[in-house]
């Protein structure tokens, strides 16, 4: 981030604690005006409780939060310039749908027909107009977080919190959402910030993603710059898949399906690194293949393969056969430099 004006949300310093606990250990982050920012991270990194530290159901017990240069860190809730959509949707089941979204509006006292008019905006934004007399038990799940989502846009807040919001819902709806999301983003223009143990959301819809890990972050970037150049061992192996090799006094990570399969009596390309092994696991995904290979130098590498010709039959044959493999420099990642002759390998992490 460059100018103060262009960020909306700024932590600095920012620590919370449970009893002994730690659960945010000394924070500094800048969210830039009409960002999908996206915080990852498994169970318990701290990425659920600095949301609710921006929303400000959490009080920090150390550093700030700023929005828009605003200092909010003592601020209740309703005072910030914030929505928050959760997972369980949160609506009232005795309203409609209609009323639901103009509930908030309702509070702020806007009269009824200006409700109605932003109200029906919203749920067409979602793309659920025309069901605004409907209860929420008559919806489905992915419906109701729609209504969810249009609850917290309908008086557009400065940025919109979202809290694990697709955890519930099945995989294909799941994927149908994300796209769903990041084009009302996109059309609002509002500040995204969104909380996901999910590497597939994260990759998918963020402009930028801030990787969580043991209450700090350990990396923030664009997706293909967390993705390709992971900062670090866990990074590497908590975002998609990632093998980590040491070879030559390095440390580094190559993506299974940057790794590729020579045939009989083909070359590698000038400048790559070939090594030699058995495939002892084969598993067939469909679309790909995923190849267990042990090499012969020691260690294990994961290899990702298209299925662009054949079938099971075919690739499942391969199990226990000797291949070579290689990768090209630019597909390498270091971690670190090691001193020593380094001559192990480990597998896919």
């Amino acid at each position: 981030m460059t100018a103060d004006a262009e960020i909306d949300v700024r932590l600095a310093g920012l620590r919370k604690r449970y009893g002994e606990v730690t659960a945010v250990d000394g924070i500094d982050l800048e969210i830039g005006r009409g960002e999908f920012f996206t915080m990852l991270g498994p169970s318990g990194s701290g990425k659920t409780t600095t949301l609710r530290v921006i929303a400000g159901f959490e009080r920090p017990d150390e550093g700030t939060v700023e929005l828009r240069g605003r200092d909010v860190s003592q601020l209740p809730p309703y005072a910030r310039d914030v929505n928050t959509v959760f997972q369980d949707y949160a609506l009232f089941p005795h309203m409609t749908v209609q009323e639901n979204v103009e509930y908030g509006l309702r509070v702020k006292k806007v009269a009824r027909g200006e409700r109605r008019r932003r109200a029906d905006e919203a749920l067409e934004l979602v793309r659920l107009g025309g069901l605004g007399l409907r209860k929420p038990a008559q919806l489905s799940g992915g419906q109701r977080q729609r209504v969810a989502l249009a609850r917290a846009v309908v008086n557009r807040p400065q940025a919109l919190l979202l809290d694990e919001p697709l955890g519930a819902l099945d995989l294909k709806l799941r994927q149908q959402l994300q796209v769903e999301l990041k084009r009302i983003q996109q059309e609002l223009g509002i500040t995204f910030v969104y909380v996901t143990h999910d590497q597939e959301e994260a990759l998918t819809m963020s402009d930028r993603v801030a990787v969580f890990n043991d209450g700090k972050i350990e990396q923030v970037g664009s997706p293909a710059e967390v993705y390709e150049h992971p900062a670090s061992e866990f990074i590497a192996g908590f975002v998609g898949v990632s093998n980590v090799l040491e070879r030559g006094g390095r440390r580094f990570t190559v993506r299974p399906e940057k790794i590729r399969m020579l045939a009989d009596g083909e070359e590698a390309d000038r400048g790559a690194t070939v090594e030699e092994g058995t495939i002892r696991v084969v598993v067939y995904a469909g679309s790909v293949t995923r190849y267990h290979v042990e090499l012969a130098a020691g260690g294990e590498l994961i290899v990702v393969s298209q299925n662009l010709e054949g079938g099971s039959a075919e690739v499942l044959e391969r199990q226990g056969s000797r291949v070579r493999l290689y990768w090209r420099p630019e597909h390498v990642f270091v971690i670190e430099e090691q001193t020593g002759d380094q001559t192990g390998s480990n597998g896919g992490s």
